[in-house]
């Protein structure tokens, strides 16, 4: 039932910008005609990634149809939120009929608010955020250590070589003594990370790399992502725990795979007497990570909707969508992810990485 609502969304909003744009714009049919095809063009492009077809175009063709078709989605998104504040003002009699029939005005103000609204966007998201985190502990270690923290880099075809060179560097400036990578390092299709050889920009980081995995790595083939992160220099843990130094560092499999370990059966291989750190892509069921005495859990996989007002919606459906979040003992820090899926576009919401430093309280 759900599944059927989310299919026919796309449609029926569709269908009402395009109701809307034939009422507005003062124009012949064959031209309203070639603009909502245009428009509805775009849009299903989206689905020319989802089923692989863009493996079939050169890197750069395949790119254009990515970001158009992706890109298209968030556009319909507020087309269809600027109609309904129309719609219902002209309801309260607050926006007079003429405003939205065979009227160049309203459709060139449209027009300037909308690209306005997605240069903000763009810019808002190539302007990473750098989050600071202070996590204390009782447990031995020798030194403080300083942690870079990311998610959902969802390298790509609209993420590319270039993109993440940027990004290695902004890590290597922060000279971490671990990074830390809660999943979703590939986005929809391994092509253009072999064609563009990205693990070799992984290899560029100057400090011991760890992840898990995240619900994109099964989209675009898991034994391929296993590979690309061991040529990558990646520590995999996929429901499995690893001691580096005074941490202990746990990943848990990604919830698609429905026959991953239960957290219970991965702690047996923990070390509980370090200080411990579980990576886990999709934030759901907090409570595991409290019964099992964690210490620190990071997440991503929400992106805090990307754009607003998805974001309101993310932030009902999980117990913390973004940020830090605490139950008991165990401290939560939910990433909106350095990279995104989909359209370049961050609106109301951030693309942020998270520097973290921990040390014993003991040792103050």
């Amino acid at each position: 039932m759900w599944m059927l609502i989310f299919t026919l969304l796309p449609f029926a909003g569709i269908s009402y910008i395009a109701w809307h744009i034939w009422c507005l714009l003062p124009l012949g049919a064959i031209w309203k005609t070639l603009i909502i095809l245009l428009m509805a063009g775009s849009f299903f492009l989206m689905f020319a990634g989802m089923r692989g077809m863009m493996n079939h175009l050169s890197l750069s063709a395949a790119t254009a149809v990515y970001e158009i078709g992706t890109s298209s989605v968030f556009i319909l998104l507020y087309l269809v939120i600027i109609f309904l504040v129309l719609d219902f003002g002209r309801l309260v009699h607050l926006v007079p009929r003429t405003l939205l029939y065979q009227n160049w005005w309203t459709a060139g103000a449209i027009c300037v608010v909308m690209f306005g609204l997605f240069l903000y966007g763009n810019l808002h998201y190539q302007n990473k955020y750098r989050e600071t985190l202070t996590l204390t502990t009782n447990k031995p270690m020798a030194k403080s250590l300083k942690l870079v923290l990311l998610s959902d880099l969802h390298i790509g075809y609209h993420n590319p070589r270039k993109e993440l060179h940027r990004w290695v560097d902004i890590i290597n400036s922060e000279q971490p003594d671990l990074v830390l990578i809660a999943g979703d390092i590939i986005d929809m299709s391994m092509r253009p990370l072999l064609e563009e050889k990205m693990h070799e920009e992984f290899q560029r980081i100057q400090a011991p790399v760890y992840a898990c995995l995240g619900n994109h790595e099964y989209y675009s083939s898991e034994p391929a992502a296993r590979q690309f992160y061991k040529d990558a220099g990646i520590h995999l843990l996929q429901d499995s725990a690893t001691v580096v130094g005074d941490l202990c560092i746990i990943g848990r499999d990604d919830r698609t795979n429905m026959h991953r370990d239960s957290l219970g059966v991965i702690m047996k291989q923990a070390d509980k007497g370090k200080y411990t750190i579980l990576l886990d892509h999709q934030p759901y069921h907090l409570e595991q990570a409290e019964r099992q005495g964690i210490d620190f859990q990071f997440s991503g996989h929400t992106h805090h909707g990307q754009v607003w007002p998805i974001s309101w919606i993310t932030e009902h459906v999980y117990e913390c969508a973004f940020g830090p979040h605490q139950r008991g003992n165990t401290r939560y820090y939910v990433s909106s992810g350095m990279g995104i899926w989909g359209g370049k576009f961050r609106i109301g919401t951030r693309s942020e990485y998270v520097v973290a430093t921990v040390s014993c309280q003991a040792s103050k």
